[in-house]
Parts: C-alpha cells; sequence; structure tokens
C-alpha cells in the first residue's frame, strides 16, 4: 500500500502566475492608496485591452481559487465560474482578431494558455481528491 502512494504522480501546480497576479493587484491598490491619502486625483489613464485582459484575468484567477477572502481564507476553486471568465477572454480573443497589435496578441493568447492550463491542472486533481479509492487487494 505505501508503495502505491509512493508511485502516485505528484500534482504539480505552477502558481507563479497566480503570484504574479497577486502582486500586481496589491501593488496596484497600493499605488492607489497612496494617490488617495496624498489627495491627487489626477486624469486616468487612456483605456487600453491590456486592463480588460487583466480585469477578466483576474476573475478567472479568482474562479480557479488563486485568491483569500477578507478573513485570509483561501477561496476554494468554483470552476464554473472560471470557465466563464476564461470563455469571455475566448470570445475578445475571436472578436479582436486582426485587429490588435503583436504584443495585444501574444498577451492574449498567452493569457489564454496559461488560465487553460491552470483550469485543466485544478480539474483534474478535484476529479482525483473525489473519486472513490479503488478497492484494496486481498
Amino acid at each position: 500500500m505505501a508503495e502505491d502512494n509512493e508511485q502516485a504522480p505528484k500534482i504539480f501546480i505552477d502558481d507563479d502566475w497566480k503570484e504574479q497576479a497577486r502582486r500586481e493587484k496589491e501593488e496596484a491598490d497600493r499605488e492607489v492608496r497612496q494617490a488617495e491619502e496624498a489627495g491627487e486625483t489626477g486624469p486616468l489613464p487612456g483605456p487600453h485591452i491590456a486592463e480588460i485582459i487583466q480585469m477578466v484575468t483576474m476573475q478567472a484567477t479568482i474562479g480557479l481559487g488563486g485568491f483569500r477572502d477578507q478573513n485570509g481564507q483561501a477561496i476554494p476553486p468554483n470552476l464554473e465560474y472560471a470557465k466563464h471568465y476564461i470563455d469571455l477572454l475566448e470570445l475578445l480573443q475571436n472578436k479582436t482578431r486582426n485587429n490588435l497589435d503583436d504584443q495585444e496578441q501574444r498577451m492574449l493568447t498567452g493569457t489564454l494558455q496559461e488560465l487553460r492550463l491552470a483550469f485543466v491542472e485544478i480539474y483534474q486533481a478535484m476529479s482525483r481528491q473525489a473519486a472513490p479509492p479503488p478497492p484494496a487487494k486481498e
């Protein structure tokens, strides 16, 4: 029985992209707080497709369980929620086809690939956890 556990594949989910998104959000929040405290109310930057991609990505990441609530508790994955936002990014990609510059297209394509990969990894991990254990051999 112990040998079975040693031979079982290990689940490795790359958390780097989650950590990067969290750091970027914290940095943006910090900059907003500093500007508010300093009484700065400068004009907002012009709209950019990257902002839309980042907002939708943040929602998908929350659905993948990449954040904690205000009490520090991990937000459990909600794959239906995550899939909805991944599908929104795909819709954006389809609707903007041939209208994005190379950098914007790479950002959107790369983000979609990373989110899809994370979705599959989390889905597989959750499926293995939910599956009943195999019958014991006698």
